[in-house]
């Protein structure tokens, strides 16, 4: 099927910190859409029945008394769930958004499938698509000349995703042939992580390419670093990376 034809969900979830164990939604934000137009949306603050760390706050300026009172998550996830049905699901760095709302279904007893649905994550599309210095929703943004929605908030942060998502998709005429490039890890240029961010990984000290290889970072990471470990073993240039010295 054409891309122009599929629906999509795009999903967006604030949080009261970045930590999945103790860390809560405070603020959820669903849009059905296709490539022509939004089908259905859906936003609600949430009321974690917990304080929020300034830290956050200083990010998406949702304080304590802006959620004390709203719905609690488990009123609010059944009409996400409704929305989301079998549609692909589009999103930012999306699989951490997904694991959370699974987590608070499963602490709810809420019943959901949403891990089998099929995920397109722009953070990866955006790394095949290799013409944006940075991978951020915000400078994948500007970098589209896509209109600013004001304040990072699950909402704007969605409507600013789904002209991402179709600008990276211009290459491709039908769903399948997106599902197909990104099968395989992507090859990245940058850390995008860590004290050597935005470094080039051939200019990275070895030692630090053998640590973070052992590391649970995502798919395409994992692959450029062992990548550029192998590249250097097969130039020879293993030995003389490792020792700085080498060549005094």
């Amino acid at each position: 099927m054409s891309l122009n034809k599929e629906i999509f969900v795009c999903l967006d979830c604030e949080m009261t910190g970045l930590d999945p164990e103790k860390d809560q939604i405070i603020e959820i934000a669903i849009a059905k859409f296709t490539f022509s137009e939004v089908l259905e949306s859906f936003e609600s603050l949430v009321d974690p029945l917990c304080p929020i760390p300034e830290s956050s706050i200083a990010i998406h300026h949702i304080t304590t008394e802006m959620i004390r009172g709203k719905p609690r998550i488990e009123h609010v996830l059944p009409t996400v769930f409704k929305m989301v049905s079998n549609h692909v699901i589009i999103g930012h760095g999306v699989q951490y958004d997904i694991e959370m709302i699974v987590r608070a279904a499963q602490k709810h007893c809420i019943p959901t499938n949403i891990r089998n649905n099929k995920v397109l994550d722009t953070l990866r599309l955006a790394r095949l698509y290799g013409e944006s210095p940075v991978n951020s929703l915000e400078s994948l943004r500007k970098h589209f000349n896509i209109e600013d929605e004001g304040a990072h908030r699950a909402m704007s942060d969605v409507i600013v995703n789904m002209d991402v998502f179709k600008n990276l998709c211009r290459s491709f005429n039908r769903l399948d042939q997106v599902f197909s490039a990104l099968s395989k890890p992507i090859m990245m240029k940058t850390m995008p992580l860590g004290k050597h961010k935005g470094r080039s990984l051939k200019e990275i000290p070895i030692d630090y390419l053998l640590w973070a290889a052992k590391k649970e970072f995502d798919q395409d990471l994992l692959f450029s670093i062992r990548s550029e470990i192998k590249r250097r073993k097969n130039g020879n240039l293993f030995a003389q990376a490792a020792n700085p010295f080498a060549a005094l």
